[in-house]
């Protein structure tokens, strides 16, 4: 893989590869997933983001029919989520949060078995390629468990493609890894997209979720917002400043009761104070500012400011995650 991480390329016109309406499920009490629609097109890379108990794998494994959702309907590479589980299970690669291949084998006796599973009659070439094709043919005889984490990622992705699946559902798959091996993961995110091959990524980091076509933000098992990062921002209305200079903690603080404040969040050296009406919010930085050594300035709303926003606002709404 490159090393060079691309901005998202424009996706490929073409159908919608998920479009699920109105997903619910519950286990016991729980309420993991409340009323969740959402539509993914072939090519697209579709960032899938939420806090920890959000519902997020949950939903994951209900549009592939790992799951049966409780109610709603959908479907998926143009099977039903409902009748239609094994066909689709055949058709997707679905990489898990956690490592889930085996330690005691090497990375070509992995990728062998996996392809066994799948019944492919050009097994052989299927594994030589997926090693190519990833960078892992020269460690090919090297034993999984021996592996950085960067490169068991690189293995999980070659054991999802080998059977050439139109859709990726990738869980959480860089966490844990270092920052070069996230850029190279995504450059071939990127070049999968441009082939067709539709990704559906989960993640909790802000540099990847605005490398996505597009968006969904999910908190405690309810959408909250669902677009490009520009449209998803721009929903938010938010108005934004940093604020440098001495002591920011103890201005945090002074400023989260503040008329016009809705967050305030440290951002390095700066400061960034969000809130909905513009005007009030400059007037409450200026008279705060008065007298003391603080330089302000408007600055634009970034996707974590906007996330945040929303994070705190549905504790508010939705009460602690299931």
């Amino acid at each position: 893989m490159n090393a060079a991480a691309p901005s998202p390329a424009t996706p490929h016109a073409g159908g919608l590869v998920i479009d699920v309406r109105g997903l619910n499920k519950r286990f016991g009490d729980k309420h993991v997933v409340n009323d969740v629609s959402l539509q993914v097109r072939a090519g697209e890379i579709f960032g899938f983001l939420g806090p920890n108990g959000s519902g997020k794998t949950t939903c994951i494994r209900l549009m592939c029919g790992l799951l049966t959702p409780d109610g709603g309907s959908g479907t998926c590479l143009g099977y039903d989520i409902l009748r239609d589980s094994a066909r689709i299970k055949r058709e997707v690669g679905y990489m898990t949060q956690r490592f889930s291949y085996w330690e005691d084998l090497t990375i070509r006796e992995n990728l062998d078995f996996v392809a066994r599973m799948y019944g492919l009659p050009d097994r052989r070439q299927a594994v030589d390629s997926a090693l190519e094709d990833l960078g892992l043919a020269t460690r090919s005889s090297q034993l999984a468990g021996a592996l950085s984490g960067g490169w068991k990622q690189r293995m999980a992705l070659a054991a999802c493609l080998l059977h050439r699946p139109r859709l990726l559902l990738l869980d959480e798959p860089t966490a844990g890894v270092d920052p070069t091996a996230r850029r190279d993961f995504w450059e071939t995110l990127h070049q999968l997209a441009s082939q067709g091959i539709s990704v559906l990524v989960s993640t909790h980091y802000m540099d990847e979720a605005e490398r996505c076509h597009k968006l969904a933000y999910l908190s405690y098992g309810r959408l909250l917002a669902q677009g490009t990062a520009e449209e998803i921002i721009a929903g938010e209305g938010l108005a934004t400043w940093s604020v440098r200079g001495a002591d920011l903690t103890a201005l945090a603080r002074e400023l989260r009761e503040a008329p016009g404040v809705a967050q305030t969040v440290a951002f390095g050296a700066a400061l960034h104070v969000s809130g909905s009406d513009a005007a009030l919010l400059e007037r409450t930085l200026r008279e705060a500012a008065a007298g003391r050594p603080l330089a302000l300035e408007p600055v634009a709303t970034s996707l974590e400011d906007v996330f945040i926003h929303m994070m705190r606002r549905s504790d508010d709404n939705y009460g602690s995650p299931a």
